[in-house]
């Protein structure tokens, strides 16, 4: 659990700081440079998911990580299959210029939100509940933070947007499934 819950602290903590003390964020930006912190940040946050995908890789020899926290429910892999699809797609629509960008707001973090309850609803291992909750934790952060401060994506949208969107999408779900799980992750979907 050392590694998942470092990983947890050192993804979790900067984007808090972010999305919960912005005045605090822009201080620490103004007193190293934009730059310099935007450097750091990605550093901090890119050594915690490094930390907790080596938690997980350990967890599957059976090593920390490894224990079962719960008993996924039945039925929890079909809930999984319909959420992550839906999550891949609005996360594919934040990139784009499609009326689900402009009328979500922020499909970025939806996306993430209903990918990492898909998988927490589905696996109950320690190491990917560890890391599955930083991404649902942030992703929820951020929401409530573009809700609080009105963040609101300024563009026309266009419907061809959005059908780039979901073909963008379900060829991700389908590399997901049919070779990342299965040939990397060694997880039959």
């Amino acid at each position: 659990m050392g590694f998942s819950l470092i990983g947890f602290l050192l993804f979790v903590l900067p984007h808090a700081l972010s999305s919960l003390a912005p005045a605090v964020r822009d201080r620490a930006k103004a007193w190293v440079g934009e730059a310099k912190f935007k450097t750091s940040f990605a550093a901090v946050t890119t050594l915690g998911v490094i930390s907790m995908v080596s938690a997980y890789w350990q967890s599957r020899t059976g090593g920390a990580g490894a224990e079962a926290l719960y008993e996924p429910a039945s039925g929890a892999r079909a809930i999984t299959m319909a959420l992550v699809p839906i999550g891949v797609i609005l996360i594919a629509a934040s990139f784009g210029k499609g009326y689900l960008r402009h009328w979500l707001q922020n499909p970025m973090s939806l996306g993430i939100s209903l990918w990492a309850i898909g998988h927490l609803l589905a696996v109950g291992k320690a190491a990917v509940v560890w890391f599955y909750a930083a991404m649902l934790l942030v992703a929820v952060m951020d929401i409530g933070s573009s809700i609080l401060r009105g963040k609101r994506p300024i563009f026309d949208p266009l419907w061809q947007e959005d059908m780039k969107t979901v073909l963008v999408g379900l060829a991700v779900v389908a590399l997901l499934v049919g070779l990342f799980h299965p040939y990397v992750l060694d997880i039959a979907i």
